[in-house]
């Protein structure tokens, strides 16, 4: 870790919301004004002490929180460390997209909003932001690929049981990235009356500042449990899958400056990294803008989006949010990547060995900790970030 620079704050970007090279906003005119608006206002409501006390009540008894921090123990003997998860597969809705989206929906509501738009891959974010949306009485329309809608059956109805409209992206590879490129273009044409709900730590400024600290409310806890539990607030290991990034923004967040925690990171590598189909964005990406912001995309020498490809409807996003490009490239942070094959064999085993099914997502994350060559006296976090329901139809193919 000595490489690392001790003086840099790795959780805050500077004004124009890059955190070394990455991030900014980079958008149509359509929307200056609104994202302008929102950048002006969003600390100032944020940090307001009605919203706070209204946010962290809605946490506390809609939500669920806190997720417990639950010790593994087959897993532990297993891996010869202590492995403890933390279950934000247990929050209301079933992963940690909630707990941005009900920062968010209480945000619109302050800035005079009518209508939601939100893009969602696996399902999880379009759920929640559609459970917000119901809570509050707000319209509530979500972009998600065709390819998408087919795997993620169950959310799909979820969502339209909560009165969304889920709409298909029928464009390039029909999933992540190109419901975020509906959803953007839904903005434009109603910039004033809508609030786009951006479900990562993706996008212009000042969204993925504002989503990792909505989804702090992760590694806020881990710190007060491990605390209680071990007598140190401090793990040796904090591990998290990434596609876009905030349920691994959330666990790191209280972590980023305290640099004797690693930080682990695991991308889809789908077939393999170098197969073609794959969504190992740190390994196969380059400098470039996507979706609002400069962070680090998989693209072609000439600048053209290169289509991702993961098992994990979540994970198969060709960019990566720019705080963790910044962590990637400061090397605060470890980038890993776990295949199709290596997910789903530790789907199963973390099923079999725990009693929990997880979701494909995390499912990466928990592969690569045989690789992390862990000693006894090691603590590992792994953020548990969504429950398996939603992809039993594809766990069912391999049963």
């Amino acid at each position: 870790m000595s490489i690392i620079n001790s003086a840099i704050d790795f959780q805050t970007p500077n004004q124009e919301g890059y955190y070394g090279n990455y991030g900014g906003a980079y958008i149509p005119e359509m929307l200056f004004a609104n994202v302008e608006h929102l950048k002006n206002q969003y600390l100032q409501i944020m940090q307001d002490p009605d919203f706070q006390k209204e946010f962290h009540a809605l946490l506390k008894d809609y939500v669920g929180r806190p997720t417990p921090l639950f010790k593994a123990e087959r897993l532990s003997h297993e891996l010869g460390a202590t492995i403890y998860l933390k279950r934000e597969d247990l929050c209301h809705t079933g992963a940690h997209k909630i707990n941005n989206t009900i920062g968010q929906i209480l945000l619109a509501q302050r800035l005079g909003k009518k209508k939601i738009i939100a893009e969602t891959g696996a399902g999880q974010h379009g759920v929640a932001t559609a459970t917000v949306c119901a809570l509050k009485g707000m319209e509530c329309v979500v972009y998600m690929g065709e390819k998408d809608i087919d795997r993620q059956a169950p959310n799909v109805a979820r969502m339209k049981m909560l009165g969304a409209t889920v709409v298909p992206a029928t464009s390039g590879s029909k999933t992540l990235k190109d419901a975020t490129n509906e959803a953007i273009r839904a903005w434009i044409n109603e910039p004033n009356e809508t609030h786009y709900i951006i479900g990562s730590v993706v996008g212009p400024h000042p969204y993925p500042d504002m989503v990792a600290k909505f989804q702090s409310v992760i590694s806020a806890e881990i710190r007060t449990q491990l605390l209680k539990q071990t007598g140190t607030e401090l793990p040796t290991h904090v591990v998290a899958c990434v596609g876009g990034g905030s349920n691994a923004a959330g666990a790191f967040y209280h972590f980023l400056n305290d640099l004797s925690v690693a930080l682990v990171a695991v991308e889809a590598a789908g077939h393999g990294v170098h197969s073609g189909l794959s969504a190992a964005t740190t390994q196969l990406g380059t400098p470039g803008i996507l979706h609002g912001s400069k962070s680090i995309l998989m693209q072609t020498a000439d600048g053209q989006v290169t289509e991702p490809h993961s098992i994990s409807a979540g994970l198969d996003y060709p960019g990566i949010g720019p705080l963790h490009a910044f962590l990637y490239e400061s090397k605060r942070g470890t980038f890993l990547s776990a295949t199709d094959e290596e997910a789903l064999a530790s789907a199963f085993h973390v099923s079999k060995t725990e009693g929990i099914i997880p979701a494909l997502e995390t499912a990466h994350a928990f592969s690569v900790l045989p690789k992390l060559g862990l000693k006894s006296t090691d603590v590992v976090v792994v953020c548990l970030s969504g429950r398996g329901d939603k992809d039993l139809s594809t766990y069912m193919q391999f049963l």
